[in-house]
């Protein structure tokens, strides 16, 4: 997730016992390849196991999928799509720092499919063209109920049909504000304190 957050003591969500100095790349063709934590305050990288459960859900293939991590960060969830086979995958950060260093191990994967850029997540989606994604991270402080709405509503908006929202919270999305931005729950877990939600366009919804 990315490093913008409110003052260092509130950004941590309780029961965390601190951030990881590495993670891994659960699978792919970079599959066990670790990637550097940098000290940050605010950084919270999705936990392996999480991102094992995720990509469980979504498909082990992700062979010519769009996708945006609007909040980067560590660049786990970018990279963990990009081994997998995604064919354009954005990483926005707004930290110069994580900037640098998502740069840094883009060079060092050859990893032609990334693109990073250091700016606003809500604004890039806002920027991407309607329906053009199959799949958004989104990752934002959790301080920010606000920004998680906007980044929601940006990422609804920029999701093609069939396409999926992964969203982490510190409590469970209400179902009104999904339904308000035109989306569905179709997966959830829970995380220690992180609330990990898979989210699709109300018409995909299946029985």
């Amino acid at each position: 997730m990315s490093a913008h957050r409110a003052p260092a003591a509130s950004k941590r969500p309780p029961g965390r016992r601190g951030t990881p100095h590495e993670v891994r790349i659960i699978g792919g063709q970079w599959r066990r390849t670790k990637l550097p934590v940098a000290d940050r305050p605010g950084l919270r990288p999705t936990p392996d196991r999480v991102r094992e459960t995720l990509f469980n859900w979504l498909g082990q293939d992700l062979t010519g999928w769009r996708c945006v991590d609007a909040f980067a960060g560590s660049g786990a969830l970018g990279f963990e799509a990009a081994s997998r086979g995604a064919a354009d995958v954005w990483l926005i950060e707004q930290d110069a720092r994580l900037v640098a260093a998502l740069a840094a191990l883009k060079e060092k994967l050859h990893a032609d499919a990334v693109r990073v850029q250091r700016g606003d997540g809500v604004g890039a989606l806002a920027r991407c063209a309607a329906a053009s994604l199959d799949l958004v991270f989104l990752d934002p402080p959790f301080e920010a109920h606000d920004l998680l709405i906007s980044a929601l509503r940006a990422a609804a908006r920029a999701v093609r049909s069939g396409g999926w929202i992964y969203l982490e919270a510190p409590q469970p999305i209400v179902a009104g504000v999904l339904a308000a931005n035109g989306l569905d729950l179709h997966r959830r877990l829970k995380a220690g304190a992180v609330h990990a939600h898979v989210l699709t366009p109300i018409a995909d919804r299946t029985a």
